[in-house]
């Protein structure tokens, strides 16, 4: 694996039964890039970067994140999710604790930081999302768009080096939607490695290093963002940029 190649993907194949959900997927990352992933519902988007932390398995194939090969191995796959953050569509957050325990939960239970360390690393990346005021308060009292701010300052507090969006703003009001959009705009534009599956195709121009469009479980065209927009290659790109672009 070429020592900036962040993920690396080999013939990742996935089934649901009789439903082949990836079909051949080969797609390296470098450190610090940025994917978009785009495409009809049911293309196998969400599937994919869910196997990037082994939410759901593959069947055949191989992933390797960060150099560690994602196996049946609990301890590889404990790795893996220690570097990789993941935010998702409903915000997943715990109801019953506070927005400021929420975020410190894992830097104490999986990194074993002390409570004052991971408290700290939490207001700082609060403030980055632009919510500190709201730490001690409970979930059910934030907007949506503050939840899901929440949710992303909750994975950075693991300090990862790899953040999965799994379309984070498709749940959200369309007024809360910039607000997120934002936030992952920044974390952009400080290196980290993302890769988004999203329908904003206005963030995707803005901040993808390559647009990835996937139908029916397979990579259909990749390429940077001004050519996939401007000039898609294939047919079932350029029917999927008419419907969303118009």
């Amino acid at each position: 694996m070429p020592h900036d190649t962040e993920i690396k993907l080999t013939s990742v194949h996935k089934w649901y039964g009789q439903y082949h959900a990836l079909d051949d997927i080969n797609l390296d990352v470098a450190k610090k890039e940025r994917i978009v992933i785009c495409g009809p519902s049911g293309s196998g988007k969400s599937t994919l970067i869910r196997c990037i932390n082994r939410l759901e398995t593959h069947q055949q194939g191989k992933i390797v994140v960060g150099g560690i090969e994602l196996t049946e191995n609990e301890k590889n796959i404990d790795e893996v999710r220690r570097e990789v953050g993941m935010v998702f569509q409903h915000f997943n957050l715990f109801p019953h604790l506070t927005i400021l325990e929420n975020c410190i939960l894992a830097p104490v239970w999986v990194r074993k930081m002390s409570k004052p360390k991971a408290t700290e690393i939490a207001m700082h990346f609060l403030e980055r999302v632009k919510i500190p005021e709201q730490a001690n308060k409970y979930p059910g009292h934030l907007s949506g768009g503050q939840q899901q701010r929440v949710a992303i300052a909750r994975a950075l507090c693991m300090n990862p080096k790899v953040m999965l969006f799994d379309e984070p703003t498709s749940a959200l009001d369309p007024e809360m939607v910039k607000e997120v959009l934002d936030t992952m705009v920044s974390l952009a534009q400080e290196g980290m490695t993302m890769i988004c599956v999203t329908h904003e195709m206005g963030f995707a121009r803005q901040v993808a290093d390559r647009v990835i469009f996937m139908d029916q479980g397979r990579v259909v065209e990749e390429a940077a963002p001004a050519e996939f927009f401007d000039n898609p290659r294939n047919e079932r790109s350029r029917l999927f940029l008419s419907q969303i672009l118009h």
